[in-house]
């Protein structure tokens, strides 16, 4: 879900996909240009043909994209017996465009794209619209596009579920009134869902009295080296006085966390988060972190992969099991059929819900922190 204003015109569509382009105006550093070896086949996929493309963005602004998402919808599309390739673009635009078109020319018949950003997105779409390909936008829309489909999370909510704890978090730190906050948003100048996120957040936090917002970051890209430079940026603007930290993902919280460590403030400073992985619940246990958000990349990446799976068989997308409802592209002026998914506030009294869906495990979370594990009702 993101705000990014994209202007496509043949001209743009034909850069996009021009093969020998040379470099990236995003960082590339990512996974490699080869096979992720996520290709797999069933009984319905015995003529080798890939039936189902999947793109997803990069493997900086979030590790959810090798640890959760890769193995996931292999795992479900295998089940299925339908033959998937899947890869990641490494956050180089060209290597999307030229990964999407590849996919085409052989001959998928879905495209689930987790774009780098919204322009390009669109571009891939626009491609595969001529070709006949089913197109569903995964975690991120790209407006002004031309998907169908559109499975994530009601990224809005979830930005308000962090203005909330946060505004809990200084309460129960018992920090002045108005507390001084410091917010440092992701990937707002790519990405709708950021958008979605600071908004929801700042309808709590501009809302409450006691929250005085004194500094307003942003992560351009989600480039989570630019989060620590960024804050410490910030933090001296205004005299190195802080009482608590909105931060869009818990990679950008770890990153305040280290800064707030080297001026002997983290544990006393409340910081959101967002992701709930192994680091950012590690990082609540030893109570450098107020809080992060639950997400379960098992049901989003089922409910696409389930779509999908319609769209091949050529079946109502009703049999699916997934019920969409209308997302408005207000780019496109157009609908989407969207699957949005709730999320969930996770503090130090609840970190066990997330190993108790199996989407951490217990021996990961609680190397060196058995203690507090022990504490949480986490055995490990």
């Amino acid at each position: 879900m993101r705000k990014s204003i994209l202007t496509i015109a043949a001209i743009g569509t034909a850069a996009a996909f021009a093969l020998t382009a040379c470099g990236s105006d995003s960082d590339s550093s990512g996974s490699s240009g080869g096979k992720t070896g996520a290709t797999t086949g069933g009984k319905s996929a015995s003529s080798g043909k890939t039936q189902v493309g999947v793109i997803l963005p990069d493997t900086t602004s979030s590790t959810r994209y090798t640890e959760f998402d890769t193995p996931l919808l292999t795992k479900a599309f295998k089940a299925a017996g339908i033959k998937v390739d899947i890869q990641n673009a490494g956050g180089d635009k060209t290597k999307f465009a030229s990964l999407a078109q590849n996919m085409i020319s052989e001959g998928v018949s879905v495209l689930i794209i987790d774009s780098i950003d919204a322009p390009s997105g669109a571009a891939v779409e626009a491609q595969a619209k001529t070709a006949g390909v089913k197109v569903i936008d995964y975690d991120r829309v790209n407006l002004g596009g031309s998907a169908d489909y559109y499975v994530s999370f009601d990224n809005e909510k979830i930005g308000q579920l962090q203005g909330q704890s946060l505004v809990q978090c200084l309460k129960t730190a018992k920090a002045p009134n108005p507390a001084q906050v410091i917010q440092m948003d992701g990937g707002t100048d790519v990405d709708n869902n950021a958008v979605l996120f600071k908004s929801g957040a700042e309808k709590v936090l501009k809302a409450d009295s006691s929250v005085k917002v004194v500094a307003d970051s942003v992560v351009k890209g989600w480039t989570v080296s630019n989060a620590a430079p960024a804050f410490t940026q910030a933090l001296a603007a205004n005299s190195n006085k802080v009482d608590g930290v909105y931060a869009a993902n818990d990679d950008i919280a770890n990153a305040v966390i280290g800064v707030l460590k080297s001026k002997g403030l983290n544990g006393k400073v409340p910081v959101t988060g967002q992701d709930a992985g192994v680091e950012g619940l590690q990082n609540i246990l030893r109570g450098d972190q107020c809080a992060t958000i639950y997400k379960s990349y098992a049901k989003e990446a089922d409910a696409a992969s389930k779509l999908a799976i319609a769209l091949v068989k050529g079946q109502d997308v009703a049999s699916a099991g997934v019920t969409l409802t209308k997302f408005n592209d207000p780019k496109g002026k157009r609908d989407l059929q969207a699957f949005l998914l709730p999320a969930q506030i996770v503090t130090k009294s609840n970190v066990k819900v997330v190993v108790d869906s199996g989407q951490v495990k217990a021996a990961d979370l609680c190397k060196g922190l058995t203690s507090q594990c022990k504490t949480a009702g986490i055995s490990s």
